[in-house]
């Protein structure tokens, strides 16, 4: 029975971490910069100055996906780090303790008391640091905070998203430029809520409402208040 192999299993809660980077950058990307660029064009500003505009929008969104990630993660890390510091000490200073306590976890997940005490005698024995990490703690390495990956996820994922408007701002004329990055913004958050949905295994349907429904709100206020501005103007 020691020979024996399992193949290992791919899960889509693998995906989790930068599934919710790329998704939350790439959505942020669109919504922002197609709302800024609507707002603006709505404030009768030139066609000139809503691409620099929605060029500024780009750069500077994702330089704040990656910075605001970065530091969040970051944050995460370090309380894993500490939690992890900590559970070493205490398997160096409390031993018999620390045993115990992993074994009550496995009774409290349905093993006998004699059972959990060898799983937890063979766990220990093979990793106890990663034994209470994972059952203890919860910190898994599909799981773990990854910093730099999910400030780069996010802002290649920004900067992706916030490229779709700004090409149709190119590629339209004025006269029809809030329709076509209103609508063509649109299409490109429902494919993305599809497609989120469909690497995450969620309803896809649910995924593309979802992401619609925020963009059509935000593209009618922005609109709405770069209206108001250019009829003061």
């Amino acid at each position: 029975m020691s020979d024996l192999k399992i193949p290992a299993e791919a899960h889509r809660s693998q995906h989790i971490s930068w599934l919710r980077a790329a998704v939350l950058g790439a959505n942020d990307g669109i919504v922002s910069t197609a709302s800024l660029i609507v707002g603006v064009a709505a404030a009768n500003t030139s066609h000139e100055n809503v691409l620099l505009t929605g060029v500024a929008g780009l750069v500077a969104g994702a330089m704040s996906m990656a910075a605001g990630e970065f530091v969040s993660v970051s944050s995460q890390a370090d309380t894993e780090r500490a939690d992890l510091n900590r559970e070493k000490e205490e398997l160096k200073t409390n031993p018999e303790f620390e045993f115990d306590e992993l074994a009550q976890i496995y009774v409290q997940r349905g093993l006998d008391l004699e059972l959990a005490h060898e799983v937890a005698k063979k766990l220990t024995a093979h990793d106890a640091v990663g034994s209470h990490a994972r059952d203890e703690l919860g910190i898994t390495e599909a799981f773990s905070a990854r910093p730099v990956q999910a400030a780069f996820s996010s802002a290649g994922a920004f900067s992706v998203g916030a490229a779709l408007p700004l090409v149709l701002v190119i590629v339209s004329s004025p006269k029809f430029l809030i329709l076509s990055v209103s609508v063509g913004s649109l299409l490109f958050l429902v494919l993305l809520g599809v497609i989120a949905a469909r690497v995450g295994g969620a309803n896809i349907w649910k995924g593309a409402w979802r992401v619609a429904f925020w963009g059509v709100l935000a593209l009618a206020i922005t609109a709405g208040i770069g209206s108001l501005f250019g009829a003061a103007i």
